[in-house]
């Protein structure tokens, strides 16, 4: 049944990454049970801008649950207390009338906050860069099917192919590491007969890249996996360290 609720939101602000920021205290009332987190934000928005304030910055794309664009801390949650959520599939039907909510931005050296929820993840771009795709030239795109590959295999690199990239592995782990991210990325491709002749390149590539964006040390603590909206598992971090160490060992012996 839809009802309306009442909360308290304490919402980080920050006008950009040279200013100290602070949490402020907002309103948030008659807010539909049906919303998602981030339509709910939308009215608090709304609002503030016809009292001539400035609305609450927050990153959003397709509201889908497919882009990674959302994302913040919600009470100390990446993403909000729902597990396998995006913050724009996360509804307040999940909330009690009367709550109080505290919204943060992610947080690492790596994600700098340009304005109050919003952070730069461009250092996710570079990993990504720094790994490239799948470039051996085979002249003419071959049938799909003319490789085979075991159905465990394909679904393996399709597990890790969902990672969407959104940093809540980032912001859940105590250390700060991207490791769940590139392991995902490393594994989508490594997986497979198509990425295999550049394996070696990449891992060590994309590794290097993210320790040189100041990310942290994976310590197993996997709140990563927890928090991942995708359910990545982190068995794609056992898989990028084999594959760098064999990297690392091939790279030795030319």
């Amino acid at each position: 049944m839809t009802k309306s609720i009442n909360l308290t939101l304490k919402v980080w602000r920050q006008k950009n990454s040279d200013v100290k920021g602070a949490f402020e205290t907002h309103h948030a009332g008659n807010i539909s049970s049906d919303m998602s987190f981030l339509e709910m934000l939308d009215v608090v928005n709304e609002q503030l801008t016809l009292n001539g304030k400035d609305p609450i910055a927050f990153d959003h794309d397709c509201r889908e649950g497919i882009c990674g664009m959302c994302g913040t801390v919600v009470n100390g949650r990446a993403h909000g207390p729902e597990k396998g959520t995006t913050l724009c599939q996360l509804h307040m039907r999940h909330f009690s009338d009367g709550d109080t909510i505290v919204i943060e931005p992610w947080r690492s050296r790596a994600f700098k906050v340009i304005k109050d929820l919003v952070v730069d993840r461009s250092a996710f771009d570079k990993i990504i860069q720094a790994g490239g795709y799948i470039s051996v030239n085979t002249g003419a795109a071959p049938e799909a099917n003319t490789i085979p590959v075991p159905q465990d295999i394909a679904e393996k690199a399709m597990d890790a192919a969902a990672c969407i990239g959104c940093g809540a592995c980032v912001a859940a782990c105590p250390n700060a590491a991207a490791m769940l991210f590139v392991g995902a990325k490393i594994s989508q491709l490594a997986l497979l007969p198509h990425g295999r002749p550049e394996a070696a390149r990449r891992a060590l590539a994309m590794v290097r890249k993210m320790d040189a964006l100041f990310f942290g040390n994976c310590t197993n603590e996997r709140e990563c996996e927890a928090e991942c909206p995708k359910e990545i598992s982190i068995a794609n971090i056992a898989r990028m360290n084999r594959e760098f160490i064999t990297a690392g060992f091939m790279s030795a012996a030319k």
